[in-house]
């Protein structure tokens, strides 16, 4: 998805690639410019060589961003999905809160905050709720890991 806005400060990009577009163009822009960045993130959907990830009977779907456990399907917001991307693409890995801040929030917040937690417990709520075999668990002392 790209962005088309008038809103060009830093603050506002990083706010819109946080909430979800692949790229952000500042009005007013060139049709050309914008057809190249069309053409390129088509090219990049292209280069996609596997669009599923699973992990046990849990379906990550890259292209249309949805999920689904056995016969439910999971909505998920954008940064639930970046983190469940995550964790199915690093199965068996032990990540630390610090990695994950890092790698799925693109930002150096404060250690002492908590928000890997949330959204780890959103994750939770949604795909190990209604099963008896939980997918995501807690690593002590690190953070958290992804297996069956």
């Amino acid at each position: 998805m790209i962005m088309l806005t008038a809103l060009g400060t830093t603050e506002d990009i990083v706010k819109g690639l946080d909430a979800g577009a692949d790229d952000y163009l500042v009005k007013p822009f060139s049709f050309q410019e914008l057809e190249a960045r069309i053409k390129a993130l088509l090219r990049r959907n292209k280069e996609v060589t596997s669009n599923l990830l699973t992990c046990d009977n849990l379906i990550l779907d890259c292209n249309t961003r949805r999920a689904k456990r056995g016969n439910i399907d999971i909505d998920l917001t954008v940064k639930e999905y970046r983190l469940l991307e995550y964790f199915m693409t690093h199965q068996g890995v032990a990540l630390s809160r610090i990695t994950l801040l890092k790698d799925v929030w693109d930002k150096n917040f404060d250690t002492n905050t908590n928000i890997v937690d949330v959204y780890v417990n959103y994750l939770r709520v949604k795909i190990d709720r209604d099963f008896d075999k939980k997918l995501i668990h807690t690593v002590v002392g690190l953070g958290y890991i992804m297996n069956t």
